[in-house]
Formats: structure tokens, sequence, C-alpha cells
């Protein structure tokens, strides 16, 4: 009997990998539905009642299957919404940096938080290579934004992932 080819070998692991970023995809997108709910509020939405309130109304409105992903995406999506709303001056801040002649409020809603999400990622987020969260942005972007946006989110992420003081390829650290 042959041995298993390398690529047939390396396949488990590959779908290991490939479910793990399916739960942070998923988690991407439940904290971009919420912080466009929360630019179109005219209240900061930052508490956990907010939260629940959100969760609640996603439950009801957009019913999905249940289990470990969902929960997975969940948490991931409620990390990157808590550093995003806490450290949301610095974030646009950052973005505007980059973002010439775009005034953040003049941006699509869509837009405007896929980058904070991005960003959020690459200057909290360790564990996610910078060039993760920008292929990230601009896939959600494509999904729920303009034709132009995923071009508009590459060019502008990609400018701050220069600016950043960290490997792009790699978690920080190296590992």
């Amino acid at each position: 009997m042959e041995s298993p080819s390398k690529t047939e070998a390396q396949a488990p692991e590959e779908r290991q990998k490939r479910k793990g970023a399916d739960f942070r995809r998923k988690g991407r997108e439940f904290a971009m539905q919420f912080l466009f709910q929360a630019d179109h509020d005219d209240e900061h939405r930052n508490s956990a009642a907010d939260m629940a309130l959100f969760w609640s109304q996603f439950d009801e409105l957009c019913p999905h299957p249940q289990g470990r992903r969902i929960e997975k995406a969940r948490a991931f999506a409620e990390r990157i919404i808590l550093k995003a709303v806490e450290n949301k001056p610095m974030i646009d801040a950052k973005i505007e940096q980059f973002a010439k002649n775009w005034r953040l409020e003049r941006m699509g809603c869509v837009d405007r938080n896929v980058m904070r999400i991005a960003v959020t990622e690459m200057l909290f987020f360790d564990d996610i290579p910078p060039v993760v969260s920008i292929n990230e942005a601009v896939e959600t972007a494509k999904l729920f934004g303009s034709e132009s946006s995923g071009s508009f989110v590459n060019g502008i992420l990609n400018s701050v992932k220069d600016s950043l003081d960290r490997p792009a390829r790699e978690p920080r650290g190296g590992g």
C-alpha cells in the first residue's frame, strides 16, 4: 500500500484551519452588522445590554443554525466589537490618516465598519496577521458593500498595514 501524499496527509490539518477561518469570518460579519447598526443609532451601543439586544434581534430576524461554530463566531465578534468600541477614536484616526480626501463620515457605512474591524485586528489581535485582516475585510466589503468597496477598503488598509511595526504575514511574535 502506498503512503499518502504530502497533500493528503495535510488535508485534515488544512480542513481544521479552514474551519477556524470559517468561524472567524462569520464573527467578522456579525461584528460588521453590530457596528453598522450602531452607526445608525444616536446612542453608542457599547454596553452588555446593547450586545444582548443585538443578539436577541439577530436571532429573531436572521434564524441560523446553532452550534459550536456559531458560539465561537459570536465570541469572536464580541471581542472585536468591544475592542473597536473602546478604541474607536484611535481606530477612526488611523483610517482617516490613510483615506486621502475622504472624511470618515463620507465613507459608506459598510466600508467604514469593515475597515474598523480590520484595523482593530491589526492593532489589538496579535494572533491574526495583518494581511489576513485585509483579505477578510475586502471579502466582507464585497459581500455587503458596493461594487467598488473591495478596492477602496484594500487601498486604505494596505496603507495602514505598511505603517505598522509588525510582520504583515505572521502573527505578532512570529508564532
